[in-house]
């Protein structure tokens, strides 16, 4: 909150089972004026890395952009976790079908602060055994796991087939270009 500007009144417009939309009435130098916000829980992701030096990727389809991305596995802190290392815990076990001995945070960032709250927690994930999947929901089920060198990797980097944000950032930490906190 800033001293010139403060949140005067919020109203919800959706309620879905992910996120919550909210009116908020924002207060400036004596005017009022809107903001639609996605209120949202909070994520996470993880840059998994086996022993072979590898990444572990999802291609997973996305029907908010009607599309197959690559992605690092990555889920919705729901709301019985306790922390979000917990929900990294569950879901790269759900996505990867892999448990990790070793977690590191990587970076906290804001996915898209124009219009929503959602904050991710991202984590490198070490020391991996192989459990088998647990995937919930028709996406995860139909979504095929890759594990990448840094040769691939560097590849989808300048090949234009990075377009998601969180998998930069992860793809970055994996070949040890800073990405900040």
């Amino acid at each position: 909150m800033s001293a010139d500007f403060s949140i005067a009144r919020r109203e919800t417009l959706l309620r879905s089972h992910v996120f919550t939309v909210e009116r908020r009435t924002v207060a400036h130098q004596g005017a009022t004026y809107d903001r639609d916000v996605a209120v949202h829980p909070g994520a996470v992701a993880m840059v998994a890395i086996n022993d072979h030096d590898q990444v572990g990727l999802v291609r997973q389809y996305r029907s908010t952009v009607d599309q197959v991305l690559w992605e690092i596995p990555a889920g919705t802190i729901d709301a019985d976790d306790h922390d979000p290392l917990f929900s990294a815990q569950r879901e790269l076990l759900e996505e990867m079908g892999v448990t990790a001995s070793s977690w590191r945070p990587i970076a906290t960032v804001y996915v898209s602060p124009g219009w929503t709250d959602q904050v991710m927690h991202i984590y490198e994930a070490r020391g991996l055994t192989t459990v088998g999947r647990a995937p919930d929901g028709p996406e995860e089920r139909a979504a095929e796991v890759h594990w990448l060198d840094r040769d691939r990797v560097r590849d989808l980097l300048e090949g234009g087939d990075v377009t998601d944000a969180t998998l930069t950032i992860g793809l970055r930490h994996f070949l040890g270009v800073n990405v900040g906190s």
